[in-house]
């Protein structure tokens, strides 16, 4: 009874005395001080602002201003970062939840200074106001939730207000196809495995109506799902697309880049084509090449509102080994690369990278890739077609300029003829004495001698440049 009695007695002083320390702190407004200036303090005086290095700061991708965008209403972007951190739904090596974390990660080295040569130009000199949103907190226990959340929050977004661009370079790029003709913010997703796709084009289908993909991977990702499956087991990173399809959320003209998986049987892509994808295989870049590759692709999306989607094992895991399904014998990095420049300029309404997994990776290596890949997407979403490519001719011989000849210059003579379908072949100072004309986004340096040609194949698109 005493320990009873004593507990009687005594919470009335606890209570009272907890009550008493929940109370809210006011300020004592006679103790507030002024604001610091800093600019006269050892630091700033000395060293000036405290700037983020690549590897220390806060982590977002590539430096870029951070929020948590479902919660804060009044932060406007035109492109927008978005983590979905999801991998309950594959079928091998999980992991990809973390994915989100290491490609931000990968892309710490990234920073304002985003020019390239690759591009031409910095995805932040072309007008569009970039924010990263972080992460939408996912269940990580409960699938069907889960898929309901990215739906939401992916809706959510895209139907917030664009800021419209932060200089005069920013153009309208999805209003023209818009249902309510109206432009919407595109997101580039962070995955998460692949099955993110699915509530991320229900979400597109309510702005734009169906849509084209381009899917880079190793695998289809149309497979029926399994027999007997019922609800939420039938939608896997394996069946998503098919179940799209069902949905009616794409057009009849995607296209798949990269495809090298093992297969049923012919039967497999038989069903492929009847979800609305043409195949393009891995093996397809060595016996056709890269410019074809490209070719198939653009012809194949036309005009159409189209959603890129790359699954970081269409890299060979050689290159990439952070995956779920590696899968051995896929593009290089740069091959991947170098596909993603020429389809600048398709009509995309978002794009994702999926399926990190950094678990498995080793020294960051695909992180880093994946980072990457998304800082060609930044640039690719904002262009109005491939930046033409450029080359650097001769060798480097000391504090002489290093050729570049831009191809975007075409070969005018003087007397007003413009080589067009032919291979020419002239030393360097003739090649520029006959370049009469180019436009405003050309350039050419060059080094004069007699002894270095240059081989131009002339297009009506530009010129292509090697030494010979």
């Amino acid at each position: 009874m005493l320990p009873i009695l004593l507990c009687a007695i005594l919470s009335p002083v606890i209570h009272a005395h907890t009550h008493r320390e929940q109370q809210p702190l006011q300020p004592d407004l006679n103790r507030l001080v002024d604001v610091v200036d800093v600019s006269t303090e050892p630091w700033t005086s000395k060293y000036g602002a405290q700037i983020d290095l690549g590897y220390t700061g806060p982590l977002s991708f590539s430096h870029l201003p951070y929020t948590r965008c479902l919660d804060d209403g009044a932060a406007l972007f035109d492109i927008g970062i978005l983590g979905m951190p999801f991998d309950t739904a594959t079928s091998y090596r999980p992991g990809a939840r973390f994915g989100p974390f290491a490609i931000r990660s990968g892309s710490r080295r990234q920073s304002a200074r985003g020019y390239t040569l690759t591009w031409g130009t910095s995805p932040y000199d072309l007008g569009a106001a970039f924010l990263d949103c972080g992460d939408i907190p996912l269940s990580a226990t409960d699938n069907a939730k889960a898929i309901d959340q990215m739906e939401a929050a992916y809706s959510t977004l895209l139907a917030r207000p664009v800021r419209g661009g932060v200089t005069s370079a920013y153009k309208s790029r999805t209003a023209a196809f818009a249902k309510d003709g109206k432009e919407h913010p595109r997101l580039i997703t962070l995955g998460g495995d692949h099955t993110i796709v699915l509530p991320i084009l229900r979400s597109l289908n309510k702005v734009y109506g169906p849509v084209s993909v381009i899917h880079f991977d190793a695998h289809l990702d149309t497979w029926a799902p399994p027999a007997g499956a019922q609800g939420q087991e039938r939608i896997t990173h394996g069946s998503f697309f098919s179940i799209a399809a069902d949905e009616h959320l794409m057009t009849n003209t995607s296209i798949h880049a990269g495809i090298r998986c093992k297969m049923t049987g012919p039967q497999d892509i038989a069903h492929d084509d009847t979800v609305g994808f043409q195949v393009i295989s891995t093996d397809d870049i060595d016996d056709y090449g890269i410019a074809r590759v490209i070719e198939k692709i653009r012809q194949r999306i036309g005009d159409s509102p189209v959603y890129l989607s790359l699954d970081i094992d269409v890299v060979d895991p050689g290159l990439a080994p952070a995956t779920g399904t590696p899968e051995a014998g896929g593009w290089t990095t740069r091959e991947v690369k170098r596909i993603l420049r020429g389809l600048a300029g398709l009509n995309f309404v978002g794009a994702d990278i999926v399926e990190v997994a950094p678990a498995y990776d080793n020294a960051d290596i695909t992180g880093i890739a994946a980072a990457d890949i998304v800082h060609d997407f930044m640039a690719m979403l904002q262009l109005d077609e491939p930046p033409l490519p450029h080359v650097t001719l001769g060798p480097d011989t000391g504090d002489s300029p290093r050729i570049l000849f831009s191809v975007r210059c075409k070969l005018r003579y003087a007397n007003g003829r413009t080589d067009v379908g032919k291979s020419i072949r002239r030393p360097l100072s003739s090649l520029h004495e006959n370049l009469a004309e180019c436009n405003d986004s050309g350039m050419i340096a060059y080094r004069k001698s007699q002894r270095c040609c240059v081989e131009l194949k002339i297009s009506e698109t530009g010129e292509r440049g090697r030494l010979v």
